[in-house]
């Protein structure tokens, strides 16, 4: 029997968190409560039902999240039962470790860098499964599935592992690690169709609704008591909904009115802006996104 497109994408992430599971002793996905870390969750509870997910789930916590992925977050651990690491960036502020930004473009997004790779020491990990796709960004599509991190948790783009058949390479020295991407070849409209064809339930930020917004070098951003004004930025009620979900410091909201997820999919199809084209932190250089991977970022 042929498999769809759906099901073969399905197939490939289900294999890809079969294999960490096995390969991997100390294995975490990490989860955001966005739209990609949903629909790697929903594999993996697939990939071993009816016994429960094999690892934790680990949130990296800036405390400038949007109230409305937390809520989501703490129910959906509840309802699926599944253990929850959370590791915060206020604790590394407080012990020294990672240093607040200030100004009008401060944003702690940079900082879970720190609070992760703390996390990942603290417990061991020698595998982190993320929502990485290829499609989102120039420097996410240069990663492989199984993505090795030294000693110190960075990426050398330039030395990567070959995949061939399907075939991974998971060896690593003591201290090392793995990031896995099971959704490395799926893209923004695959998630959305797959979350319609599984009736997965995502927070409600994702649909169309008012909120007070600022308009900064052209991207909307949520109001927020996280978020340093100026005095002449002032916040105006628009219809919004997310096209991606992070920092509410730089997450930038679409005006929209899409309130399904037949009109987001369709909203999608005829957009010409990138998922990723209202996240401030990717423009602060044109390498912005690379700098931080290769440091040891998502």
């Amino acid at each position: 029997m042929s498999l769809n497109h759906l099901q073969q994408l399905e197939a490939e992430g289900i294999y890809v968190i079969r294999e960490v599971a096995w390969r991997f002793k100390r294995p975490v996905l990490l989860f955001s409560g966005g739209k990609d870390s949903i629909v790697m969750f929903h594999l993996a509870r697939k990939a071993f039902w009816p016994e429960p997910i094999p690892f934790p789930l680990l949130h990296i916590d800036t405390g400038h999240n949007f109230p409305e992925t937390l809520a989501y977050r703490d129910r959906l651990v509840k309802e699926s039962n599944s253990q929850l690491i959370v590791r915060s960036v206020e604790d590394s502020i407080a012990q020294g470790k990672a240093v607040e930004e200030t100004g009008i473009h401060a944003s702690r997004n940079k900082l879970q860098t720190v609070t992760l790779l703390d996390a990942l020491e603290e417990l061991q990990v020698d595998a982190a499964l993320g929502g990485g796709r290829r499609d989102e960004e120039k420097a996410r599509a240069k990663e492989r599935f199984f993505s090795h991190r030294d000693d110190f948790g960075q990426w050398d783009p330039k030395n990567q592992r070959p995949e061939l058949w399907s075939l991974y390479n998971s060896h690593h020295a003591e201290d090392e690690h793995f990031r896995v991407f099971p959704i490395s070849n799926w893209t923004e409209m695959d998630v959305w169709q797959y979350i319609l064809r599984e009736e997965i339930p995502i927070p409600s930020l994702y649909f169309s609704h008012e909120r007070p917004v600022i308009e900064r070098d052209g991207i909307l951003l949520a109001d927020s008591p996280y978020l340093v004004k100026t005095e002449d930025e002032r916040p105006v009620l628009k219809e919004v909904r997310c096209r991606t979900i992070g920092d509410m410091t730089c997450t930038g909201v679409t005006v929209s009115p899409a309130s399904s997820l037949d009109e987001i999919i369709a909203e999608v199809a005829a957009t010409r802006v990138t998922e990723r084209g209202g996240r401030a932190d990717d423009k602060r250089s044109e390498s912005a996104m690379e700098d931080r991977k290769i440091a040891g970022y998502f």
